[in-house]
């Protein structure tokens, strides 16, 4: 018997059940990888969620196996880079990245030492509402268990398959984004710059993440990538074939990778499915990508991760008793307050997200950048790389 039970232990739901934990509450959290476990993402954490991961005691750690501060943001387009200054948050002045195969262990270990019970690997196959309490099924490789709590909370993104009913639909259409991501060894990228990469049919970036590692990540249509597969005669990956247009499309990658090495193989994921989602239906409270997300282009999914987590912990907080009354109204409060701190970047990853992927795309935005370059350091703030968390409890 718990009084929360969080399902995935990725940023969101390691960050809700740390935040959880610290307000004396039993948690688990069910995690069906084994970690360490590599992901797409892009892998940048703006620097506003710092004081956020030193409250929950994460900070200190991150902080010592972060790549460099992020001072620059770029344009990589059909010409040569583009540059203009990051926005200054209040505290520690700039974001950072950490690979998520660093990233999330060291969330789970603080969430472990905090009091949370961890099931890994299993998998949550079955939630049914009983009164006050929720029954979690849960499987693992050896056994079977239920765990009951009246606070159920799902946290295993908007890709994870399944017969839950915060699982989403698989659906496909020929404008689907896949998603992809590789590290590189070697590169020659300015330690302090994150470029935008604009392409045909997609977007990108690319950061100093940790272990001497540069991250990119990047997104693509369906129907361009079934192109470049069929134009290589299928003797690609879809990752090597993603690579290569990259590299043909961006000139400032090629300076800055042409050089480097695959650190791994590449990762693909998807497809992305963009938009705002129920945060609280059928009884279940949803945090990370599974409430809602914003196209990858302004780089804020870890941090909307992070700092949903703690917004619901930070409503759940004002009752003591987690009755039915009690989960409806921290539901309603949850919902506006996660609207309040991600509607607006959501609208301008959109916006944005739409330009890039137009044919000429590539062109036109290096020519409005090369006009107007401190373009980039407003759009860095437009998507949220500044916004503080409302008042914490």
């Amino acid at each position: 018997m718990y009084d929360a039970i969080v399902i995935g232990a990725g940023p969101s739901g390691s960050s809700v059940a740390l935040a959880l934990c610290g307000q004396g509450r039993a948690v688990a959290i069910i995690e069906r990888s084994e970690f360490p476990r590599r992901k797409v993402c892009g892998e940048f954490m703006s620097a506003i969620n710092l004081e956020l991961l030193d409250r929950l005691g994460a900070g200190a750690a991150i902080r010592a196996k972060a790549g460099p501060e992020v001072r620059r943001v770029a344009l990589f387009a059909s010409g040569p880079g583009i540059d203009a200054g990051m926005p200054r948050a209040a505290g520690d002045a700039f974001g950072r990245a950490l690979g998520r195969d660093v990233l999330d262990g060291i969330l789970l270990d603080a969430a472990r030492n905090a009091g949370a019970d961890v099931f890994q690997p299993c998998r949550a196959v079955e939630i049914i509402r009983d009164g006050e309490n929720a029954a979690v099924r849960i499987s693992g490789k050896d056994d079977q268990r239920v765990l009951t709590a009246p606070v159920v909370i799902a946290a295993h993104g908007s890709w994870e398959q399944g017969k839950l009913s915060t699982n989403l639909p698989k659906i496909s259409a020929p404008h689907d984004l896949f998603g992809f991501k590789a590290h590189f060894k070697g590169a020659s990228l300015a330690r302090d710059l994150m470029p935008l990469l604009v392409f045909p049919g997609g977007y990108g970036g690319m950061v100093w993440t940790d272990q001497d590692r540069m991250s990119l990540s990047c997104c693509i249509r369906r129907d361009v990538l079934a192109r470049l597969r069929e134009k290589s005669g299928a003797f690609l990956s879809a990752g090597q074939a993603v690579h290569a247009h990259i590299m043909a499309s961006c000139p400032g990658t090629v300076s800055s990778i042409g050089g480097a090495t695959l650190d791994g193989e590449w990762l693909a994921a998807g497809p992305i499915r963009p938009g705002i989602r129920p945060r609280f239906a059928d009884d279940i409270f949803r945090v990370g990508n599974v409430a809602g997300e914003s196209h990858p282009i302004i780089a804020e999914g870890i941090s909307m991760a992070l700092q949903s987590g703690w917004l619901l912990a930070n409503e759940l907080a004002r009752f003591d008793r987690w009755d039915r009354a009690a989960r409806v109204a921290a539901g309603s409060g949850y919902a506006k307050a996660w609207s309040r701190q991600f509607a607006t970047r959501i609208r301008t990853a959109s916006v944005l997200a739409r330009i890039a992927a137009l044919p000429q795309s590539n062109a036109v935005m290096r020519a409005f950048v090369s006009w107007f370059p401190e373009s980039l350091t407003i759009g860095a703030r437009l998507s949220g790389k500044t916004k503080a968390l409302p008042v914490l409890r």
